[in-house]
């Protein structure tokens, strides 16, 4: 049996025992309940065991949680999968490392998605070629079949933006996001003509962070923060490092990451003067 990473499996049983305590019931009721022993309830609660999607129902009945799209949400998060059909990312379970085939399944569960990134175009806004060039240069050395792979599960990635519901992306470009020449002036030329496309989607919010703006919150490194439909308190940041991924939960972490991109919102150009600025890049202005 697949459980999902540890902060989801954290995630998930706090907001089991959230929906326990609103229904009013103890850990010893709830697993009287299900007729469990209270052991497993706060071995779920905790998130230092996984739970199978049936066990999540059970729980899910007993605290009468009828909300449609909470109960889904918290399904996914246990492992669920969606028509009996394993999630797409699976296929490649041989090619991808867990900690990403994790941001995958965040990517692809979150309602929205606020990053900032300093060193390339965000992965769900990435043309194929500039997507090989910059895959080609994080992994090193490898076979075309293997990197052709990597390149494909990118672009895969991106469908999440055409889903129904979409998910909502708002995304603050450092300017050397868009003056680092990524696989040669062409395929540069490209990728700048594909954020502005991009840029005016309804469901995409893209602004530039300028160098005339000096320093900033911003220069300790990009991050990721997901949020997820009907609670908040699932959210997590995702910082990225050579060699893995932490995934930051606390409420402090939280607040202090969304501050700081709301300071980067307001430092960064609009939306409408972003698109001006990128298309005055790739004219060389």
């Amino acid at each position: 049996m697949q459980h999902g990473p540890a902060v989801r499996r954290r995630k998930l049983g706090a907001e089991l025992r959230a929906l326990r305590a609103g229904a009013g019931l103890t850990s010893g009721e709830a697993a009287r309940l299900v007729g469990w022993h209270q052991s497993k309830v706060s071995r779920i609660e905790t998130g230092t065991s996984g739970v199978k999607p049936s066990d999540v129902r059970l729980l899910l009945d007993a605290y009468g949680v009828e909300d449609r799209q909470l109960r889904e949400l918290l399904l996914v998060l246990s492992g669920a999968r969606d028509g009996g059909r394993d999630h797409w990312w699976q296929a490649y379970r041989g090619v991808l490392p867990p900690t990403y085939r994790d941001f995958i399944s965040l990517e692809s569960q979150a309602s929205a998605m606020r990053t900032l990134e300093t060193s390339v175009v965000p992965g769900l806004l990435q043309t194929p070629e500039y997507a090989r060039a910059v895959t080609r240069a994080a992994v090193g050395a490898v076979d075309e079949e293997r990197l052709d792979t990597l390149v494909e599960v990118r672009l895969a990635r991106q469908d999440v933006l055409r889903s129904d519901p979409p998910l909502t992306l708002s995304a603050v470009l450092d300017e050397a996001v868009l003056r680092r020449e990524v696989g040669g002036p062409e395929v540069m030329s490209r990728q700048l003509e594909r954020l502005v496309e991009a840029a005016r989607l309804p469901q995409v919010r893209l602004q530039v962070l300028p160098f005339s703006a000096g320093a900033h919150i911003g220069i300790t490194g990009p991050f990721v923060i997901f949020s997820f439909p009907s609670t908040s308190d699932l959210d997590v940041v995702v910082l990225d490092h050579l060699t893995s991924s932490l995934y930051l939960e606390r409420k402090e972490d939280l607040q202090a990451y969304t501050e700081a991109f709301d300071s980067l919102r307001i430092h960064a150009l609009s939306p409408e003067d972003s698109l001006d600025y990128i298309a005055a890049i790739k004219d060389g202005a």
